[in-house]
């Protein structure tokens, strides 16, 4: 009840060293995926990365109230002039024009699916992953007054894939990218020049339980393995154009557990996960072949704490901060990536509701 009551007021629980809002920065996104209502919620971003100042934005849709197993319930266009969001109990999106941390929706629109769990904006395109009964991918291209269907984007996954958890877009723009968790499967799919889809290609994952990936920007696709027993890790591939996969690190071991989120730098160096089993963030140096190594033997980067239950992350764009949806906590921590990858705690702040998923950075 203090959670809700905090988030309705828009308060914001703040843990931030003097200095931490010297001048402006940019701003963070989460979405609460409130069954009542579904909302985006906005920080502040100070240069120093310190958040604070929390307005929220109705999405016009509701949530699920639970964490949706999944990454990507929010993306921001490339330039970040607009927000999408997930509402994965109305089989809808929203979008949202962004001017600094203010929000005016646009448009709310069928997932052409049900229970939308994902989403990726590229390039004038938004994919989103439905994860229901008949689990999909839907294309849309982006119109002046919101998004539009793609005619031939309508996608099922591979036979006998399932717990579907992020749909992602390779750099090139030419390969959309769904991980499936409970039959550890990675599916790819061809994107044509007019946004259309091929059908899905089914690549079994060389770790167990993928669940979220990110790509580096020259076009390494590092997944997060929930399970590579004893503890959890992750994987490397490279991606071609006609949708293939092939590894180039095999299931390299964090020594943590349920490690199922995952970000990248801009600069392709590092790939952080977030393993929500153990409160941990485990670094991996991504090498030019594509391969991955722990930054830390023990695969302990950084410790938010013991229930913390760290989810999803996002990087800012200059590549300085990363920030980590702590939902044990009903918080949103932020820590600076130095040069050699570690990283510094720089603060938290948030008193979030239960079930709130998704986070992006700018």
């Amino acid at each position: 009840m203090k959670r809700l009551l905090a988030f309705v007021f828009g308060l914001a629980a703040l843990a931030f060293p003097a200095g931490a809002f010297a001048s402006p920065g940019g701003a963070v996104y989460t979405l609460s995926n409130g069954s009542a209502g579904n909302r985006v919620i906005v920080f502040d971003r100070g240069a120093g990365g310190g958040l604070h100042s929390v307005h929220s934005f109705a999405t016009g849709g509701k949530g699920t109230g639970a964490n949706l197993g999944s990454q990507g319930a929010l993306a921001l266009s490339p330039d970040g002039s607009r927000v999408y969001a997930v509402n994965a109990a109305s089989n809808s999106l929203s979008v949202f024009r962004a001017s600094g941390t203010w929000l005016t929706r646009k448009q709310v629109i069928g997932s052409g699916g049900d229970t939308p769990i994902s989403l990726v904006a590229r390039a004038g395109r938004v994919y989103v992953l439905n994860g229901g009964t008949t689990p999909s991918v839907v294309g849309f291209r982006v119109t002046g007054s919101g998004l539009s269907r793609i005619h031939g984007a309508w996608r099922a996954l591979g036979a006998g894939d399932s717990g579907p958890a992020q749909v992602g877009i390779n750099p090139a723009g030419n390969v959309l990218v769904v991980s499936n968790k409970a039959s550890s499967t990675i599916d790819t799919f061809r994107v044509h020049a007019d946004g259309s889809l091929s059908g899905a290609i089914s690549h079994p994952s060389v770790g167990g339980t993928p669940f979220g990936f990110a790509f580096t920007r020259s076009g390494v696709l590092v997944v997060s393995d929930a399970s590579v027993p004893p503890t959890s890790g992750a994987t490397s591939y490279t991606v071609t154009s006609a949708g293939g996969l092939t590894p180039q690190s095999g299931a390299v071991e964090n020594h943590q557990q349920a490690a199922c989120w995952v970000a990248t730098t801009p600069d392709s160096r590092f790939a952080y996960t977030a393993n929500a089993g153990s409160g941990t963030l485990s670094g991996y140096r991504v090498a030019r072949n594509g391969s991955i190594a722990l930054l830390d033997g023990n695969g302990e980067t950084a410790n938010a704490g013991a229930g913390s239950h760290p989810l999803d992350e996002s990087i800012t764009p200059d590549g300085r901060f990363l920030y980590v949806l702590a939902d044990g906590f009903g918080q949103i921590e932020a820590w600076r990536i130095a040069a050699d990858g570690s990283l510094h705690h720089v603060g938290n702040a948030g008193s979030l509701p239960a079930g709130t998923v998704g986070l992006e950075a700018r």
